[in-house]
C-alpha cells in the first residue's frame, strides 16, 4: 500500500482555497476512485490521467486508486486537479520521490497526450501560494498573466511548464524548473479618444471632471446625438491609473473568467458597456455556480449604462448595495460567493421614450401618463445613490464659434484630477465618494449659513437623507478641485445645480 499528497487549490469566489490531493494505491480489482466532492469535470479527470500517463510511457497502476479532495465538504469543479493528480499517482507509485512535492503546488489541466492547459483563477491561486509560502507550479499558457502579477507582487515565486514530462524532469531532478519571468507594466497613454474632441457641453464635461475626482456616480439626460455616449467614452482618460492592490484585485476578477489584461492597461481602469438587453445575472453575476457579472469585471473602474431606461429593472435595482457596499453577494443552494464591485456607474438616458428633449428646445409630444410610465422604470430609491444628474442639452448648430472651439484636452483635466484625488487620499485615507456618514461631519462640515442654505433646499426639493449626504460629499469634491479647505457656499450651490433632475425623475 502506497500513499502520495500533492498540494493544490480551488477558487471559490475570490477566495483560493488549499485542496490536499491524496493519492492512495491498494491491492485490489484495477480501478480509480476520485472522492471529495468532485463534479462532472473532476470526475473525467481520471480518463485524462490515464490516457497521459499511458501516452508518455509511465506505468499506471494495475491496482486499485483512490484519490481524496480534502477538504471532503468543499465542492470541486474544473480540471485543475489533473496534474497534481497525475503527479500523485506516480509518487504512490514509486516513480517520483515524494519528498520533492511538498514545497510546490500544482495547477494544471492534462490534454490526453500530456500537454498543460490553461486553468482559470491563477492569480488568486499566486497569491494565496505565496502567502503559504510555497511554489506554484502552472501551465505555460498562464505565464503571461502570471508575469504581470510578480511585477506588482515580486516575493511570488511561479514555475511554468508545456508539457507533464517537464514537471516530471524538474522533480527528479533531471532538469531545471523554468521561472516564469517577470513582465513589465505600465500605464497605457495611448488612446484614440481625447475630451478636447467634446464640442458645446462645457457644463457635462465639468460635470464629469468632479466624479472623476471624487469617484462619483452620474446620470446623463440628454437626446440622441448629445453627445452622453461620446463622454462617457472618453471619461476614463480623465481617470488616474490604479494603484497596485487596485491592479491586483482587478487582475484576480479577470483571472477568474479568463480575461488577461495586457501589460500596457495593467493600471489602468476598466470600461464595462454592457448592452441594455443583459440579463441580471449577466449584470451582476450569477449562475448555478456563481461567477463574476459586469459590475465586478468594471472593479475599481467604469460601468457604463447607456440607455439605462431600457435595463431590466431587476438588474438595475439590483446595482443598489453594491453602489453602497462595493461588492456584491451571490447566495445559491450549492454555495455563497462574494465579489468585488468598486465601480464608478455612468449612466446614460433619453428625457423621453422617443428620445426627444423636454426642454424649450425640444419637440416632446409624449402624454403625461406615458412619460410616467418611463421614469418609473428607475426607482428613488436607485436614483439616490447617483451623485450627479447631468442635463446633455441638444447641440446648437447655429452657433458657429462653440462648435468651433476645442475643449480642454484629457491630459490637462487629469492633471487636476489628479491633485484633487490625492488631497482626499492625504487627508482622509479614501475619494470622498467613499466617505461614511461619521466621515462627512467630520471632513463635510459647513458653517451656519451654508447648514440653513442646504436646509431650505432639501426641504424645497423633496430629497432625502441619503440625496443630503450626497451633496455634501459632491461639494465637498468641488471645493478640493479649487483648493479650499472649507465648503464655500458657491461650492454647495454647485453641488446642488447637479440635482435638478430629480423632480422631473419621481414623476
Amino acid at each position: 500500500m502506497h500513499l502520495a499528497t500533492v498540494h493544490s487549490r480551488t477558487c471559490r469566489g475570490m477566495e483560493a482555497i488549499a485542496v490536499t490531493v491524496e493519492v492512495f494505491i491498494a491491492s485490489g480489482i484495477p480501478r480509480m476512485h476520485i472522492v471529495g466532492l468532485p463534479e462532472t469535470a473532476v470526475k473525467e479527470s481520471q480518463h485524462r490521467v490515464r490516457a497521459a500517463l499511458s501516452h508518455n510511457q509511465f506505468k499506471f497502476p494495475q491496482q486499485r486508486v483512490t484519490v481524496n479532495l480534502s477538504p471532503a465538504d468543499l465542492p470541486k469543479e474544473g480540471g485543475r486537479f489533473d496534474l497534481p493528480i497525475a503527479l500523485g499517482i506516480l509518487a504512490a507509485s514509486g516513480q517520483l520521490e515524494r519528498e520533492r512535492l511538498a514545497e510546490y503546488e500544482f495547477l494544471a489541466e492534462l490534454s490526453l497526450s500530456g500537454d498543460l492547459l490553461s486553468v482559470k483563477g491563477v492569480i488568486p491561486t499566486i497569491l494565496a501560494a505565496t502567502e503559504a509560502n510555497r511554489c506554484l507550479v502552472i501551465p505555460q499558457a498562464n505565464a503571461r498573466e502570471a508575469g504581470l502579477i510578480l511585477a506588482a507582487h515580486p516575493k511570488a515565486k511561479i514555475y511554468s511548464a508545456k508539457h507533464l514530462i517537464e514537471v516530471y524532469r524538474w522533480l527528479s531532478g533531471q532538469a531545471t524548473p523554468n521561472l516564469v519571468p517577470v513582465l513589465e507594466t505600465s500605464v497605457s497613454e495611448h488612446t484614440s479618444e481625447d475630451m478636447s474632441e467634446v464640442r458645446a457641453q462645457g457644463y457635462a464635461v465639468r460635470a464629469l471632471e468632479i466624479a472623476a475626482s471624487g469617484r462619483h456616480h452620474c446620470l446623463m439626460l440628454g437626446s440622441p446625438g448629445s453627445g452622453k455616449t461620446m463622454l462617457a467614452r472618453r471619461f476614463p482618460t480623465i481617470l488616474p491609473p490604479m494603484a497596485k492592490d487596485e491592479a491586483i484585485e482587478t487582475a484576480s476578477v479577470l483571472s477568474l473568467i479568463t480575461e488577461v489584461l495586457s501589460a500596457s492597461d495593467f493600471y489602468t481602469r476598466p470600461f464595462r458597456a454592457p448592452h441594455h438587453s443583459a440579463s441580471a445575472a449577466a449584470l451582476l453575476g450569477g449562475g448555478a455556480h456563481p461567477q463574476p457579472g459586469e459590475i465586478s469585471k468594471a472593479h475599481n473602474g467604469v460601468l457604463f449604462l447607456d440607455e439605462l431606461t431600457e435595463f431590466n429593472r431587476q438588474a438595475i435595482d439590483g446595482l443598489r448595495e453594491p453602489i453602497e457596499t462595493g461588492k456584491i453577494n451571490l447566495a445559491r443552494v450549492a454555495s455563497s460567493v462574494t465579489y468585488p464591485a468598486r465601480f464608478q456607474l455612468i449612466a446614460a438616458m433619453n428625457p423621453c421614450p422617443d428620445g426627444s428633449d423636454v426642454d424649450e428646445y425640444g419637440r416632446c409630444t409624449c402624454s403625461e401618463q406615458r412619460l410616467v410610465h418611463y421614469y418609473r422604470r428607475l426607482s428613488s430609491p436607485m436614483l439616490d445613490r447617483i451623485d450627479l444628474h447631468i442635463r446633455v442639452p441638444r447641440i446648437q448648430w447655429t452657433n458657429p464659434k462653440s462648435m468651433k472651439s476645442r475643449g480642454e484636452a484629457s491630459a490637462v483635466i487629469r492633471e487636476r484630477v489628479l491633485v484633487a484625488w490625492y488631497k482626499q487620499l492625504q487627508r482622509q485615507g479614501k475619494n470622498n465618494a467613499l466617505l461614511e456618514t461619521k466621515e462627512i461631519e467630520h471632513f463635510c462640515r459647513l458653517a451656519q449659513a451654508e447648514q440653513k442654505l442646504l436646509a431650505r433646499v432639501i426641504d424645497k426639493m423633496e430629497l432625502s437623507a441619503r440625496a443630503y449626504y450626497r451633496i455634501l460629499r459632491v461639494a465637498r469634491t468641488i471645493a478640493d478641485l479649487a483648493a479650499a479647505d472649507s465648503i464655500e457656499q458657491s461650492h454647495l450651490l454647485e453641488a446642488v445645480s447637479y440635482r435638478s433632475l430629480d423632480k422631473l425623475l419621481r414623476v
